[in-house]
């Protein structure tokens, strides 16, 4: 039994090594991306549709907040628990700010949609510390993911993506991007345009919007989504969207341009709906 356990694990890492890495990249004509790193991924087949340094390790940025929340999510902790934002939580690395003041309460739940749709620091970083024996095992609990997931080029140090030694490329973002669609809570989080968060210390409640203009828009049909920024990253999205009723993985790195990103995740679904019938 124990032979059979271990040979069945190495057909499934064979296979999802084959699924990631089979073939050489196409480079369909007409598609002309300004993105540094990309991949373009057919989620059902593992089909590269479209692969442009797609193994180059680059900072990752607010990606990162895709594995803090599946490594809260896979810890099963109470959703319901009042978490406090905590001086610990302020960002001594960027010194970005955060409307979630020191001493703010809220949910799990809502720490966690606020990480993932609006991409608050404060409370990524909430969530890290207050997982079970605190920040250094959360991050022991998010490379481990990252082992488990096959993302051997990939290496987290923290919760927020503020720090730029949080690493990946874009072929094991697509891992990272196809494992968070089986979490219907993120699901939910990243594709939720605007949330109303009301302090008991606040008079007025805190709008917070999606940081993808695509979900706000809803003019695509997406299912994850995430965005991240350094100066270092330059600016990142990945997606997991439906696209001529088949769902395909988009990972955008290093697009310095403010809109870059967002334009090239337009020419790739006009691209696609062009050329439906070779792709």
């Amino acid at each position: 039994m124990v032979v059979e356990r271990k040979m069945k694990k190495i057909i499934l890492t064979l296979s999802l090594a084959i699924l990631f890495t089979g073939g050489a990249f196409a480079q369909p004509g007409g598609l002309h991306l300004r993105s540094e790193s990309v991949l373009v991924l057919d989620a059902e087949q593992g089909r590269v549709i479209y692969g442009k340094k797609a193994d180059k390790i680059r900072p990752i940025a607010s990606i990162t907040k895709l594995m803090t929340a599946m490594v809260v999510l896979d810890a099963q902790l109470p959703l319901t628990e009042k978490i406090t934002i905590k001086s610990a939580d302020v960002d001594r690395i960027k010194n970005t700010r955060s409307r979630l003041s020191v001493g703010s309460r809220l949910t799990r739940e809502e720490i966690l949609l606020l990480a993932l749709m609006s991409s608050d620091n404060r409370a990524a970083a909430a969530l890290g510390r207050t997982y079970p024996g605190g920040t250094k095992v959360f991050v022991k609990a998010m490379n481990n993911k990252a082992f488990e997931l096959g993302m051997g080029n990939s290496l987290f140090v923290e919760s927020t993506g503020l720090s730029s030694r949080n690493v990946s490329t874009a072929r094991d973002l697509a891992k990272l991007v196809k494992a968070a669609y089986s979490y219907e809570m993120i699901r939910k989080c990243t594709t939720t345009a605007v949330h109303s968060v009301k302090l008991p210390h606040k008079k007025r409640s805190l709008l917070y919007k999606n940081s993808n203009s695509l979900v706000r828009r809803g003019v695509w049909d997406i299912d994850i989504s995430k965005t991240g920024f350094l100066k270092a990253s330059g600016r990142c999205l990945v997606m997991y969207a439906q696209i001529l009723g088949k769902p395909v993985i988009i990972v955008l790195l290093d697009s310095w341009g403010k809109n870059t990103r967002i334009g090239d995740a337009n020419r790739i679904k006009k691209w696609m709906e062009k050329h439906r019938h070779s792709i």
